[in-house]
């Protein structure tokens, strides 16, 4: 695999990433943006799938690390929520041209809802995988009484992972920072495709988060797709091809939009 590429954001600050070009009929379609989970990075299953997916399309496609990710410079435990999505921020914003489809998987899926507060015009549409909004608060609520004190007394905690034999980090600003970016706590306009893949035996994300966003948001096009059996990875064979049969669909539904003239942002009062 070739080495990524490099953006500086000053004071030492550098996200690694890998940009694909749009081509031919391509260049008239939206790009797609990954944005990975916690703890994850842009080499994962998912984004390769969807890397892969773009360039049989000749569509623009951008991956990347967060700080503290992967290949991004950055202390992962120094860092939380906003420090990410600023990142996500910068990357769409000096590394895309036009209209976006946001994939956003686990963690992934609240920054995309945080940039569409942000940056509603450029976002084209926004497929959520396992999406995870407000997951901090959920971390709280299932820590025990033990655990919260050592948390507010220390300052980070330790919990098991299922995917990887390093535990988990939790920090106090972690869940501090989570609070100052809940978007299921006050009102949140797409003006623009939402689609929600959830699989049923998800057991880090429960159904319940994604009935719950979709019930929350105020859009013109939001569709939940539960999938039996698919856990929280959403990586098998068949879960990749509802992936990409959504990339299309998403795609068709926000082309037509701007054609339409319906492309306009809303901004929520």
């Amino acid at each position: 695999m070739d080495a990524p590429q490099r953006l500086d954001l000053g004071q030492g600050i550098t996200l690694a990433y890998h940009r694909l070009a749009a081509k031919g009929e391509g260049r008239r379609a939206p790009g797609i943006v990954f944005l990975g989970g916690f703890r994850s990075d842009m080499t994962g299953t998912k984004a390769c799938f969807i890397e892969d997916w773009a360039r049989a399309r000749g569509r623009a496609c951008l991956r990347f690390d967060y700080r503290g990710h992967g290949a991004s410079s950055g202390d992962f435990a120094a860092l939380a929520i906003s420090d990410w999505t600023d990142d996500a921020e910068a990357a769409v914003t000096r590394l895309t041209e036009g209209p976006q489809i946001l994939v956003g998987s686990s963690m992934g899926g609240w920054i995309a809802l945080l940039l569409a507060r942000r940056m509603p015009e450029r976002i084209a549409g926004i497929v959520g995988i396992a999406a995870a909004p407000d997951f901090t608060e959920s971390m709280w609520a299932e820590m025990s009484a033990e655990e919260q004190e050592a948390l507010i007394l220390r300052g980070r905690i330790e919990q098991p992972s299922d995917y990887s034999d390093e535990p988990y980090l939790i920090t106090r600003r972690l869940i501090e920072d989570g609070r100052r970016n809940l978007v299921l706590t006050a009102p949140l306009v797409l003006p623009f495709p939402l689609r929600l893949l959830q699989g049923t035996a998800d057991r880090d994300v429960p159904v319940t988060v994604a009935l719950r966003t979709l019930e929350h948001v105020t859009c013109p096009d939001a569709q939940l797709t539960l999938v039996k059996g698919a856990d929280h990875r959403f990586s098998g064979e068949r879960e990749l091809a509802i992936l990409g049969a959504t990339l299309e669909e998403v795609s068709a539904a926000a082309q037509e939009a701007a054609r339409a003239g319906a492309a306009t942002p809303m901004v929520a009062s």
